[in-house]
């Protein structure tokens, strides 16, 4: 049975420039692996916890050092994007990234199409506006941040020019790299294990 594959709209609360990517994956993918997806296609580095929400109910990865408690979220590596959708009949999702910045993402499944021949999924395929960099304050401290790097004038001009360097750019959206880094995680999901080595007759 071929497995369908699901349009997903992401977009990044509360910034501008807008911060949008749309990306295919399998119908059927696991949310560790959608979170995975996320991570590369926005450009985050995969370095905080995060929480995938279809209504009340939420997922994550459990790790055994977080100072929450597993009860909290469902584990992701055992629920599918499919399951969501059927079981919670939602078509929207939220995806918060880093609970202390607080970055929320709105995840719209846009539509279901069919796969095309040969193509390995995720696949990312639409980019706009460049992801804000780690532990910089969330929407706030971003947008704090761009202002003070643009006026020579503001008061912590100097400290986050320092901090974010001279060649910052918010409207970069470094498509060409995110999207290598999503076809990289296709790439490697896609590999087959490997089995046991047939038997010679």
């Amino acid at each position: 049975m071929t497995v369908g594959i699901a349009r997903l709209k992401i977009t990044l609360d509360d910034v501008k420039p807008v911060v949008l990517r749309r990306v295919d994956v399998p119908f059927d993918i696991k949310l560790d692996r959608l979170h995975l997806t996320i991570q590369a296609a926005m450009g985050w580095t995969n370095s905080h916890l995060y929480e995938l929400r279809a209504g009340d109910v939420g997922w994550s990865t459990p790790y055994p050092d977080a100072d929450w408690g597993v009860g909290e979220f469902l584990d992701a590596r055992k629920a599918r994007l499919t399951d969501i959708l059927e079981d919670v009949g939602l078509k929207n999702l939220t995806y918060l990234y880093d609970f202390g910045d607080g970055w929320e993402h709105s995840i719209k499944v846009e539509r279901l199409i069919d796969p095309e021949p040969g193509a390995l999924y995720p696949r990312l395929i639409e980019v706009s506006g460049r992801c804000p960099p780690e532990d910089c304050g969330g929407p706030w401290g971003y947008a704090e941040l761009l202002e003070a790097i643009k006026d020579p004038t503001h008061e912590r001009h100097a400290e986050l020019t320092e901090w974010i360097g001279d060649d910052f750019d918010p409207d970069a959206d470094e498509a060409e790299w995110l999207t290598t880094e999503v076809a990289a995680l296709a790439k490697k999901w896609s590999r087959k294990p490997a089995g046991k080595r047939a038997k010679r007759s």
